[in-house]
């Protein structure tokens, strides 16, 4: 307010009479009527001023009045691209503060070309060129991640593609191979996009000499919102490749229904002396059901809006510089060929080798059980026994690669004398306790005859298990007597298959289950209009 401005003249020129104030006062009075107009200016023109840009103006009043012209220069000329003023005014504290340095990458070309002329709906406030090299004075090594999320500064660009993958679409074994190929996969799991960002920032600047890429897996039981989500994805280089990782969406919602939870009071560590069927009893399907239902597709499935995002997760980036991998191309009889081609496109800095593949890299249904640990001291069969104790990890192959324990070694040479039922699993014990545990005979002798009623047990429990499994045509049977559901499933797949349908159309064709879903669905329509 002008009178608010005339005041601060008066104070100023009353507080400083020993100097001259009054003679000074029409002065004062001229640059306060001077001030007031820049502010009305400021008002009338852009209608984004709040309370936190009236504050950023009093912290910086002088930098700001000495380089207004220049200031609204560059606000006038992005007057019609709403999204940098929303992020100027949104952090007018620094960008009056480092004013010299945004003013020269909101008037370049590269500003123009890579956020304006596309109308990027979150442009960056910092050259992201500069950014990336350590000599410049402001790069992301000094500007703290919320500040960097807040400016939507890109993230840093020393990582080679994006995986994309959609849930229970064989991530986990994507995960294995990807790592054996010495790739440093920057990631995070997180409902806020902003801890997601934050934490593969971190992740990137950490490990620059590696060959990094960025994942993001859309899990349906860690729903991040397509508006949030979208902000995340427009902060990657929507040039840089990108390997989205797909499988029949029939498929998926079969693996979908036959995944565990794990219970809350599951035993990840027991003792010589734990009751077997206590340590198995370590899951449940989901909404607690003892076993696995169709029903949770009405109750569920087709309300997991995130279950189904390929076509929204590929309009972040070039359509040239999409390449789908369907998950039945990685499976172990063609894993090989498939990463061969993969490098090609990739320049991996290891290849995938055939023994890699061949020693135990196969899925099977030990994975959603373990790991876990028996704790190993003949003391808790009897108390005069010798105290010694020993940490026998019990997993399988797989996940033996996946979490890299590098300090345990396998010991199923030492508990079995034959093959056991089950090859992918294993116990282990660390490195330097084997010599012990071997030389241990009474403690051999126990762990072998405990070991032995666990698989017998396991054995059990794995048989029933594969016996309540839902499959395909399981599914595909619900459905046909489904009809409600049937539609509201059709009404979302069609709309994301859209693009891989444009692209990858052979890929579609290979779904056999989705194929004859869709066939189910042009039945119903038939039927309908009949």
């Amino acid at each position: 307010h002008l009178a608010y401005l005339l005041g601060q003249a008066f104070i100023k020129a009353d507080k400083t009479w020993y100097k001259g104030g009054y003679l000074k006062v029409f002065k004062f009075i001229k640059e306060a009527k001077k001030e007031f107009q820049i502010s009305k200016e400021i008002f009338k023109e852009f209608k984004q001023i709040n309370s936190s840009i009236l504050q950023g103006l009093i912290d910086n009043k002088q930098l700001f009045l000495k380089e207004f012209s220049r200031i609204k220069n560059v606000l006038k000329i992005h007057q019609d691209y709403k999204a940098i003023l929303d992020n100027i005014f949104h952090n007018f504290n620094y960008f009056i503060q480092n004013f010299d340095l945004i003013e020269e990458w909101l008037l370049s070309d590269d500003f123009n070309e890579k956020y304006k002329k596309e109308n990027h709906p979150y442009p960056s406030l910092l050259d992201p060129k500069k950014l990336n090299d350590e000599n410049e004075e402001i790069n992301y090594r000094n500007i703290p991640a919320e500040l960097a999320w807040e400016m939507n500064l890109p993230l840093p660009d020393n990582y080679e593609f994006v995986w994309l993958c959609s849930a229970l679409s064989g991530h986990g074994a994507m995960t294995m191979y990807l790592e054996l190929c010495d790739i440093n996969i920057c990631k995070y799991i997180h409902y806020d996009p902003y801890i997601i960002y934050s934490n593969i920032l971190m992740q990137l600047l950490n490990n620059p000499l590696k060959y990094n890429i960025i994942a993001y897996t859309d899990y349906t039981h860690v729903y991040v919102s397509r508006e949030d989500l979208a902000r995340f994805l427009n902060l990657l280089d929507k040039n840089k490749p990108v390997l989205y990782l797909v499988r029949d969406p029939i498929s998926r919602l079969k693996t979908g229904l036959n995944h565990i939870n794990f219970k809350i009071d599951k035993l990840d560590w027991f003792y010589l002396n734990t009751p077997i069927d206590r340590v198995l009893d370590r899951d449940t399907y989901y909404f607690g059901s003892p076993v696995p239902t169709c029903d949770h597709i009405k109750t569920y499935w087709i309300y997991a809006e995130s279950f189904f995002r390929l076509n929204f997760l590929t309009q972040f980036f070039k359509t040239e510089k999409i390449t789908y991998l369907d998950m039945a191309s990685i499976k172990p009889e063609y894993a090989y060929c498939t990463f061969s081609e993969l490098n090609t496109l990739y320049y991996f800095r290891k290849k995938l080798s055939q023994k890699d593949i061949d020693n135990g890299m196969a899925y099977d249904e030990l994975g959603v059980l373990f790991p876990m640990t028996l704790i190993a001291n003949l003391k808790d069969l009897d108390k005069n026994n010798i105290d010694e104790t020993f940490e026998i990890l019990i997993t399988t192959k797989q996940l033996f690669k996946l979490h890299k324990i590098k300090n345990y070694i396998e010991i199923n040479f030492i508990l079995f004398e034959n093959k056991i039922a089950f090859e992918n699993l294993i116990f282990c014990i660390s490195k330097e306790k084997i010599s012990s545990f071997k030389n241990n005979i009474n403690m051999v002798c126990c762990v072998k005859s405990y070991i032995k009623e666990f698989i017998s047990k396991l054995e059990i429990k794995i048989s029933i298990k594969k016996e309540h499994l839902i499959n395909e045509e399981k599914i595909l049977y619900f459905l046909k007597n489904n009809k409600s559901v049937i539609k509201n499933i059709e009404k979302n797949i069609k709309k994301e298959l859209t693009h891989i349908k444009q692209h990858r159309p052979d890929i579609v064709a290979s779904w056999k289950y989705y194929n004859e879903f869709e066939k189910m669905c042009e039945e119903l329509d038939e039927k309908i209009e009949k």
